[in-house]
Formats: structure tokens, sequence, C-alpha cells
């Protein structure tokens, strides 16, 4: 079985740098199982979990595996948090997508991850993030943004700047990839004093979003 969970501040503070006996505390509390982080750099590196834990503290922006017990953890405060798993349950991903990751194909590098551990098809599920509202952004880029994932990308902000729209590029990216997405859980940190945002708050804390498959009880 996979268990995903997207955190909120009322979890703490999930930031990699957080005091250590606190943060482990607090992803205990979350999944009492190995957890990998990451130290996340806007890329598009993908690193495959072959068992729990491997790979904590590198550099890169998504994981994926198909070991049960692996707790894949990505953190947030804006960025937006995408959880994946195979139709079949026998795989998973999480992938941290900021603007730039998601121009560069995290995303599509983190299906193609998937694949080669056996996906053939997969769901993913967006967790809260920025909306356009809060969020503006310099024309040019926006323009960039808009040539890469569509005209649907492009927003205006509350107070009538131009707007990325986060989610709509990772619809589109995803929608390319032949991937459904389930936006339910999805609402915008900047506008939901539950989460932590850096753009809206200045936050220094992080939520973590995470996913593992359930280990099989002996016996």
């Amino acid at each position: 079985m996979v268990v995903t969970r997207f955190g909120s501040a009322a979890d703490g503070d999930l930031r990699i740098d957080a005091p250590a006996d606190e943060l482990a505390r607090r992803r205990r509390a979350i999944c009492d199982l190995p957890w990998t982080w990451l130290r996340q750099v806007h890329g598009t590196t993908v690193l495959t979990v072959s068992e729990p834990a491997e790979h904590s503290g590198r550099a890169a922006d998504a994981l994926v595996t198909a070991v049960p017990g692996a707790c894949l953890a990505v953190q947030t405060a804006d960025c937006a948090p995408v959880l994946f798993e195979s139709t079949d349950g026998r795989v998973i991903g999480a992938a941290h997508a900021g603007w730039r990751g998601l121009y560069d194909g995290v995303l599509e590098e983190t299906v193609a991850a998937m694949r080669t551990l056996g996906a053939e098809s997969m769901r993913a599920r967006l967790g809260p993030c920025i909306s356009p509202a809060a969020y503006e952004f310099g024309a040019a880029e926006l323009t960039t943004m808009a040539l890469r994932f569509g005209p649907e990308v492009v927003a205006a902000s509350a107070a009538g700047t131009p707007a990325l729209d986060l989610p709509a590029a990772v619809r589109s990216a995803l929608g390319t990839l032949g991937v459904e997405l389930d936006e339910s859980e999805w609402t915008c940190t900047a506008g939901d004093p539950r989460y932590f945002s850096w753009r809206a708050r200045r936050d220094q804390g992080r939520q973590a979003s995470v996913i593992w498959i359930e280990p099989t009880s002996p016996g």
C-alpha cells in the first residue's frame, strides 16, 4: 500500500538544517520509517533509492524507489511538491518543483526514472504551493515559461502585476507525459497561514511532503 502525506507548519519546521534532535522527532511523527531527504538545488537530478535512507543529504530534487519501507521526502515553502505512484503501487516518486526545475524538466526526469523501475502508468498528487495571486513574476521569465508550458501559465497577481501560475505549469508538464494529476490537496502557501511561505512571510521553516510503500509484515 502506498501512503502519502503533505505536511504543514503544524508538524514543525522540517528544513534540513533544523536542530537534529527536533528534526528526527518531527520526522518520526510523520512517518516512522527511514527517510531519504535531499539538499534541494532547483535542478533536475533524480536519485533512485535502493534501500531505506539511501542518498540522504545528497544534492538533488527528486527521488524514486520500488523499495517498501523507504520514505521519500521533499521540503517546500512555496515551490510545488509532487508525489507520484505507479497505478500498481509498486513504484513511487517525490519531486521538488520550483519554476527553474520545472522549466528544465524535473518532472519529466522523475517520470522517466520511475519507468526505468517498471512503472508503466502512474498518477501524481500536487501539494500546497504558491498561487499566482502571490507569485509576481518577471515578464521575460514569464514569456519563457509560457513558451515551454503554454499560455495557461500566464496570470496576474493580486496587485495586477504579471504572475506565474505554478500549478498550471505542473499540470501542463504532467499532461504532456500522460500522467493524471490530483490537485485536491493543493492550497496556496502564501494565502494559508497553516503553511510556511518564504515569499509571503519570509518564513525560514519548511513543510515536508512524503510518500512510502508500506512494508509487508512477516507472515
